[in-house]
């Protein structure tokens, strides 16, 4: 709405010299960002609701399975992993739930209304804009399995991290370390594993800037190629600049919901990672 409210101020308000429409056009543009903040809200706490509610289901269905496991599983598990895959991952797994599927239907929502209002207003224009929608998609494929591998990676090394740390740092492991006069060796053991923490984690936050710069650019060569046909049927008096001032707005949400579309396998593919790992042991 809120483009359509600027379109009219431009076109309409503005020539006429009208006060009331003026008035009325600045009151909804109060109006209309409230109202999506108060939905936002509404949104947050349902969301919030579904994935904390998640975490429990899947925490408590995690501990009843392993309480039910043999002697001989836990003398050969990690008890730092298994407390790894009770915290780390069932919280990456509430992601997939709470972040990415709400953000898939909202995305969803957004691109399907937006391109109806866009056709109205310009099918030319609209046409120029979705030419570039293959690029969001073939750089989302082409990262997204790398991603999901590092997560896989990083997810493993935070286990072993874990599992070291429980292993040295309670009673037993202490008492051990400092009898065999292992305190120097244990210090270099944890250092290495954090270490490899350290730069699988740089090595995830590169490739995820990546994507987005990838998609960036595509964002900015639809827009330039949008705003200079759109200012050559302006110079032509095809249609006004409040037209295109409108355009240019509904541009940053289009390509908005196309990067969160285009995005969302990747997040759900390193989601789904937490999720394999939690039902590993589940399966067992």
């Amino acid at each position: 709405v809120p483009p359509l409210l600027a379109r009219n101020l431009i076109d309409v308000a503005l020539p006429q010299k009208s006060y009331t429409r003026l008035h009325w056009l600045a009151l909804g543009m109060v109006v209309i960002p409230l109202l999506t903040g108060l939905l936002g809200v509404v949104q947050r706490y349902q969301s919030a609701s579904i994935g904390e509610g998640v975490i429990y289901d899947l925490r408590v269905a995690l501990f009843d399975h392993l309480q039910h496991m043999s002697l001989r599983f836990f003398t050969r598990t990690k008890t730092g992993e298994l407390m790894s895959r009770l915290n780390n991952d069932v919280i990456g797994a509430q992601r997939a739930v709470t972040g990415t599927v709400v953000n898939i239907i909202t995305n969803l929502i957004s691109l399907v209304s937006v391109l109806a209002i866009m056709i109205t207003l310009e099918w030319r224009l609209t046409i120029v804009s979705v030419l570039i929608l293959p690029l969001f998609f073939l750089t989302a494929r082409v990262l997204g399995t790398r991603l999901r591998d590092i997560a896989r990676e990083a997810m493993d090394m935070n286990a072993a991290m874990n599992a070291h740390m429980n292993e040295t740092l309670n009673i037993g492991g202490a008492l051990l370390v400092k009898l065999f006069g292992r305190t120097r060796e244990e210090e270099n053991r944890f250092s290495q594993r954090a270490a490899g923490v350290r730069d699988i984690g740089v090595r995830r936050a590169t490739v995820g800037s990546v994507f987005f710069v990838i998609v960036g650019l595509v964002s900015a060569v639809g827009t330039a190629l949008v705003y200079g046909l759109g200012g050559y049927f302006v110079i032509k008096e095809s249609f006004t600049v409040g037209t295109i001032v409108a355009f240019g707005s509904y541009l940053g949400t289009l390509y908005g919901a196309l990067q969160g579309l285009a995005s969302a396998p990747v997040e759900f593919s390193t989601s789904m990672v937490s999720f394999e790992r939690v039902f590993e042991v589940i399966d067992l």
